[in-house]
């Protein structure tokens, strides 16, 4: 069986059953805040609960590194529709201790790539058509860094309104400890 046949089996439990009760909720959030974190699974519980944020408390953006890379890529489109449609007032960018995107080898995951059968002119055809793999498959030399350099994107985009507040922070994965960046943006 696979994982997608037992998600399946259990979901069907999990909305016979009405489950799904307690954690109704409305698309706003009620503390209007969005939190960019990374995607790392020792965060999926331990990163609402370290906060104090239940379901419906916030809007939550994942992806590796939470990493803010393009002022107008995918994650600051979500950060502006979380800010204009959602009533989002906060922006917390939240890194965290022993994260794989701190001096991540761009080599060693093009290498991967080319093991799993991507072919050559694939890779070629990228470059051709300006795509730089090792610059988008680039983490941070340190998580401090990371998260100054998100929240350096975000405060100074063009689109966000002066209100809006923008913070970042880092959490220890083993104790869910928060600290709070300090670094000029």
């Amino acid at each position: 069986m696979s994982i997608i046949s037992d998600i399946l089996a259990f979901n069907r439990q999990f909305v016979a059953n009405k489950e799904y009760e307690p954690y109704r909720t409305t698309r706003f959030p009620n503390k209007k805040v969005v939190v960019i974190s990374c995607m790392d699974t020792r965060l999926i519980e331990l990163l609402p609960k370290a906060m104090n944020l239940k379901n419906g408390d916030a809007k939550f953006i994942k992806n590796a590194g939470a990493i803010v890379m393009q002022p107008f890529g995918n994650v600051m489109r979500s950060i502006i529709v979380a800010i204009y449609e959602m009533n989002a007032e906060e922006v917390i960018v939240v890194g965290h201790r022993q994260c794989g995107m701190t001096g991540l080898n761009s080599e060693a995951i093009v290498e991967k790539m080319k093991q799993r059968g991507i072919p050559a002119q694939t890779f070629r055809t990228l470059t051709h058509s300006g795509i730089d793999l090792h610059r988008w498959l680039t983490g941070f030399a340190n998580v401090e860094d990371g998260v100054a350099n998100s929240v350096r994107i975000i405060r100074n985009h063009p689109l966000l309104p002066a209100n809006v507040q923008v913070h970042g922070m880092i959490i220890d994965p083993e104790t869910g400890g928060l600290e709070l960046i300090q670094k000029e943006s």
